[in-house]
């Protein structure tokens, strides 16, 4: 009898001590859904496509899961879907599941936080923040191509007064492909925010982009510049961001390729703004030299209550050339919506 009450004694004992651990311990579900009810009108080289219609897409939903063990160490799931309406080999009812981010986290201070596996990269999420309409497009270079979101490696960054850094080590060929090759890739950016509102930010990438692989033959080292000068106020954002690169989309060939794109939006009322945005860019000036990109988007947003954003505007993209015909005509017009959780 006594050796049964010790025993069960030494097992609350031990469940007391796990709950215990286990309330310092927390874990969050969060997510966030870009949806939208459009009418595109896409042509190539003159022609209507398929893309052409009217209807819903559910263009990404975004699904996290993140458990901090404590002050120091955390961890994050988040999975990227989209529904392929676009894809001619797929069924209707195909969709796209990825593993955006998954990574283990050391927050050592504000100024030196480290990440291992899937993580943010230091530009597209940065530039995205100081835009603040990713869900009715993407930023210049996520838009046309010329970067990835999120990347497999090792990522620190931080912020100390005024300044904000990051610096990854990564495959290269962005979080849909963890392909291993010869060597990493770097990126990284510096942040400066002199003034309440004013945001200057340079970034850099420099690598293979996961190409370099051993059976592969002259592949060039892609790179790109970037830099961006955006201000925020209660009543208004304005923002700039340029980028130049070489041999980034394809390192078997060479190539050079620039941009900028220029963006703002007004208040119109408590819950409403007035934005727009326009972008053009040189993707082949090497290959294609007459070749050049114009993209702009107007429209109204409304915060429909906190965490549901609503936005009606058209959007248009023309790519052009010295053909008699232009390789891309993109109209759209419709109703986007983001929805938070």
């Amino acid at each position: 009898m006594r050796k049964r009450i010790l025993t069960a004694a030494v097992m609350a004992a031990i469940a007391g001590v796990s709950v215990a651990a286990q309330a310092d311990e927390s874990t969050t579900v969060g997510g966030k859904a870009y949806i939208d009810f459009t009418n595109i009108d896409a042509k190539t080289n003159g022609t209507k496509s398929d893309a052409s219609g009217l209807g819903f897409d559910l263009k990404r939903f975004y699904l996290s899961v993140g458990h901090s063990f404590d002050d120091m160490w955390s961890a994050n799931l988040t999975t990227d879907v989209n529904y392929a309406a676009q894809c001619t080999t797929c069924s209707p009812t195909d969709v796209n599941l990825y593993v955006k981010k998954a990574y283990l986290q050391a927050k050592f201070s504000d100024a030196a936080v480290l990440r291992a596996g899937s993580a943010d990269m230091p530009w597209i999420p940065y530039v995205e923040h100081a835009y603040g309409y990713r869900y009715v497009e993407k930023t210049l270079t996520d838009r046309t191509g010329f970067a990835t979101s999120a990347d497999w490696g090792a990522h620190v960054g931080g912020k100390f007064g005024m300044i904000n850094y990051a610096v990854s080590a990564v495959n290269g060929n962005g979080y849909k492909h963890p392909d291993r090759s010869k060597g990493l890739d770097f990126a990284g950016r510096i942040g400066v925010m002199p003034v309440e509102g004013l945001n200057l930010a340079a970034g850099f990438y420099n690598g293979k982009k996961g190409k370099d692989v051993q059976s592969a033959t002259g592949i060039n080292t892609a790179s790109r510049w970037d830099v961006l000068a955006a201000y925020s106020h209660s009543m208004f954002k304005a923002g700039a961001e340029y980028f130049s690169a070489e041999n980034y989309k394809d390192p078997t060939t060479k190539d050079k390729a620039d941009g900028y794109s220029v963006f703002g939006s007004v208040k119109a009322g408590e819950k409403a703004a007035v934005f727009a945005r326009y972008d053009e860019v040189k993707p082949n000036k090497t290959t294609n030299s007459s070749l050049k990109d114009t993209y702009y988007n107007i429209g109204v947003s409304y915060e429909a209550r906190k965490n549901v954003d609503l936005a009606l505007a058209y959007k248009n993209e023309q790519m052009k050339n010295n053909s008699a015909t232009k390789p891309l005509e993109y109209s759209e017009v419709g109703v986007w919506t983001q929805v938070k959780f």
